[in-house]
Order: structure tokens, then C-alpha cells, then sequence
């Protein structure tokens, strides 16, 4: 059994990860072996994370005045916390992934900036793409009539070039 002092440090511990992380997934597993635990740590670290087991008790008293407090409260069974500062879209996806390959690793809530989502939602956002991809299509939307203005106006000119051409092979512009 852990010393008061011990669960005091992890409380605090806790309590400054969650108000320094606006995207969280908590999760349950039940019987993962010690090789399916190092598989996941890797994978939430790839994707940007940090993943800790926690004890409930110890993860409601830490959540209170943040933003995962609803998602916080009242858990049963094992627990864990998958936190990222990053892409929350990332992490969502390995960890869906995962759930994917390792059917005892299941998802009880989470919450993406701030905001509580339920398991539906993590699905959403696993499905969305990459931050990288969505800024190059809003880059290519935002450019795209910037580009069309130049065609054109390359076109009127390119019109003229044409018609100058012709003018002057068939001698119209004879003084």
C-alpha cells in the first residue's frame, strides 16, 4: 500500500497533466500482457502521447476544476489515461487501432479541447484526416481563386498574342 505522501505526489502530478492537456482518452483494458502494454505505450507515443494506468479514486479528486472532470467522475473498473498536448486526431487513431487488434482495450470517454465526447465521437475523430492533410486542402480552397484570377488573366493575354500572331502572317498590319 502506497504512503499518503506517495498518493499526494501522484494526485499532484496528475492534476498539473490534466490542466496542461487539452485532449485526453480515458480507457479500460482488462488482462493485457505485458507485451500488448509495451505495443500500446509505443503506439500512443508514436502518435504524440502519454499514457498513464491511474486509480480512479486518485484521477476524480485530480480532475476536479478541469475540463475532464465530467469524464472523470465515477469510474469503475481498471483505468488509464492517453493524453496529448498534440493532434488529438493522431492519438485517437492509434488508440483506435489498437482497440481494433486488442479487443479486451475498450474506450470509456474522452475529451478533445476541452470538450467531453463519448465513444461515437472518438470513432468521428479517428476517422477525420491527419491536422497536416486539413491544412493543405484549406490552403488549396483559400489559393484556389487567387489561381483561377491568374489564369484567366494569362488567358486574355495569351488571346492576344495569338490574335497579334496571326495579324502578322497574314500581313494585316501593313502600313
Amino acid at each position: 500500500m502506497k504512503e499518503r505522501s506517495k498518493k499526494q505526489s501522484d494526485l499532484d502530478a496528475l492534476r498539473k497533466t490534466l490542466k496542461k492537456s487539452p485532449s485526453l482518452f480515458i480507457t479500460g483494458f482488462n488482462k493485457l500482457t505485458v507485451a500488448q502494454d509495451f505495443e500500446l505505450r509505443k503506439a500512443v507515443r508514436q502518435a504524440g502521447g502519454l499514457y498513464e494506468v491511474v486509480k480512479n479514486t486518485i484521477a476524480e479528486k485530480a480532475s476536479t476544476g478541469t475540463p475532464a472532470e465530467p469524464a472523470l467522475k465515477q469510474l469503475k473498473g481498471t483505468s488509464a489515461i492517453a493524453f496529448t498536448e498534440g493532434d488529438p486526431v493522431a492519438l485517437a487513431k492509434a488508440l483506435t487501432k489498437y482497440a481494433k487488434d486488442n479487443p479486451s482495450f475498450t474506450f470509456k470517454a474522452g475529451v478533445v479541447e476541452g470538450r467531453v465526447i463519448d465513444l461515437k465521437g472518438i470513432t468521428d475523430l479517428a476517422s477525420l484526416p491527419p491536422k497536416e492533410e486539413i491544412y493543405a486542402k484549406l490552403l488549396y480552397v483559400i489559393n484556389a481563386p487567387a489561381q483561377q484570377l491568374v489564369t484567366a488573366l494569362s488567358g486574355v493575354a495569351r488571346n492576344l498574342a495569338v490574335v497579334v500572331d496571326q495579324g502578322v502572317k497574314e500581313n494585316k498590319f501593313s502600313s
